[in-house]
């Protein structure tokens, strides 16, 4: 005998409407073809930033998202050893079994979507928080620091 194991469309928990809408923007950003694709990539993306950022700004950024996009972040243990921004990409390249240029694509389009929920002036604190290259996956010039 042969089963369908997908769950029909009627039992499938909808998501909530403003992680919904999140979607619909990294699907825009990202072309991707369906809101999974889209949420595929928004959890990949919010699971390796939840195990970069520390502090009040993880605690902030948690509280700008929707509730299904603040759990994944926030249900990530931090990890100390830092990464640059190509490292990260690479990180969650590795992870996912993908191309660090499709990953790259990834990156950049939930970012687009943190940064509309998030405002600029948080966005300054995490980049400030995290190493050098996340300025650009977040689309904004990589700007030296001050010694």
């Amino acid at each position: 005998m042969i089963t369908d194991v997908r769950v029909p469309s009627e039992h499938q928990q909808p998501y909530g409407a403003a992680y919904e809408q999140m979607l619909e923007k990294v699907r825009y950003e990202g072309a991707y073809p369906t809101l999974e694709r889209a949420d595929e990539a928004v959890r990949l993306v919010l699971s390796g930033l939840g195990r970069r950022l520390t502090g009040d700004e993880r605690v902030d950024l948690a509280a700008c998202l929707p509730q299904e996009a603040a759990r994944v972040l926030t249900a990530q243990i931090p990890d100390t050893r830092p990464l640059t921004g190509w490292a990260f990409v690479k990180d969650l390249a590795t992870r996912a079994g993908a191309s660090p240029a499709t990953t790259r694509w990834d990156t950049g389009s939930v970012f687009a979507a943190v940064a509309a929920h998030a405002g600029p002036d948080l966005i300054t604190r995490i980049l400030h928080q995290l190493p050098t290259g996340y300025a650009l996956l977040f689309g904004r010039a990589e700007l030296k620091r001050a010694a």
